[in-house]
């Protein structure tokens, strides 16, 4: 450990050293953050945003990775890190669904929670909610909550200017909006987890909670779908919030392990959507 951690630790004991972590994870996340895209989305018009390039979806990168691993192994704050949510507030389990949507892979697993009656959130990318409105639109027309996940899945975003935030959180606020008018947006979940404090602050100005979760079996690495069941049926805890992907790369696995896992899980919890009007979501 280097003299000036030492000196914080010092200072602010135990509680400093974990701030001190999750302030890692934004450098790892800054130093890795994602290039480039391997898949292109093509692009629609969605109401009067500023024309610009078309961003790219990619799947789990190098900066993904080195976010996620840390905060693995660190664990989360009880809060979560800089006060984002990790439980559902609830006995109820919340799982919740990152990237998309994705024209392969999200209808089968909205066809999947609908045969087990089950509800959850989902956490949209801009660019995926300009290019399929329609899986948009199904999700909250089949009850499940919308969560923003930034426009174009910027690792590196909570290190960007509070203006710069604010654009890139409303801008995905108005295309959700604009596919499903009259929803709620509650939520804000930031990519790979690489949290810091000025995101978490302009998401609550916007009137969104920020997300984070408390069971991760890491399923954009595709380590099986009998891992992934595993992994969550194991590691579930009244009112843990579940982080898996329906989007962002090949999620067959994720799709496979869904019917086991949640038939396990009903044995034993009450599965359930994040309450849509957590949060008062706020478009200037």
């Amino acid at each position: 450990m280097s003299r000036p951690w030492i000196a914080i630790a010092a200072v602010l004991g135990v509680g400093g050293i974990v701030a001190g972590s999750y302030l890692l994870v934004d450098a790892v996340a800054d130093s890795r953050a994602p290039r480039q895209s391997t898949a292109a989305v093509a692009p629609t018009a969605t109401g009067p945003v500023p024309p610009e390039p078309t961003p790219t979806v990619r799947a789990a990168d190098p900066g993904d990775r080195a976010a996620s691993d840390l905060v693995r192994r660190l664990g989360p704050e009880p809060g979560g890190p800089f006060g984002a949510r990790i439980t559902s507030g609830s006995a109820q389990v919340a799982l919740t669904f990152d990237d998309g949507p994705d024209p392969r892979y999200t209808p089968q697993v909205l066809a999947l929670l609908r045969r087990q009656q089950v509800r959850a959130t989902f956490c949209v990318v801009g660019v995926n909610v300009r290019a399929h409105p329609e899986l948009v639109r199904a999700i909250a027309d089949d009850g499940h909550t919308l969560c923003n996940h930034s426009w174009s899945h910027d690792v590196r975003l909570g290190r960007r200017s509070p203006a710069a935030i604010m654009a890139d959180l409303t801008r995905t606020n108005r295309a959700i909006q604009a596919a499903a008018p009259g929803v709620e947006i509650g939520y804000f979940r930031q990519p790979g987890g690489a949290w810091t404090r000025a995101v978490v602050a302009v998401a609550g100005r916007l009137g969104m909670t920020s997300l984070h979760w408390a069971v991760d079996p890491r399923d954009w690495t595709r380590p099986g779908s009998g891992t992934i069941s595993r992994v969550v049926t194991s590691g579930v805890r009244p009112g843990s919030i579940v982080l898996l992907h329906d989007a962002g790369g090949d999620r067959r696995e994720t799709v496979k392990a869904l019917h086991p896992m949640m038939t396990s899980l009903r044995q034993r919890f009450s599965l359930s959507a994040l309450p849509a009007g957590n949060g008062r979501s706020v478009t200037p």
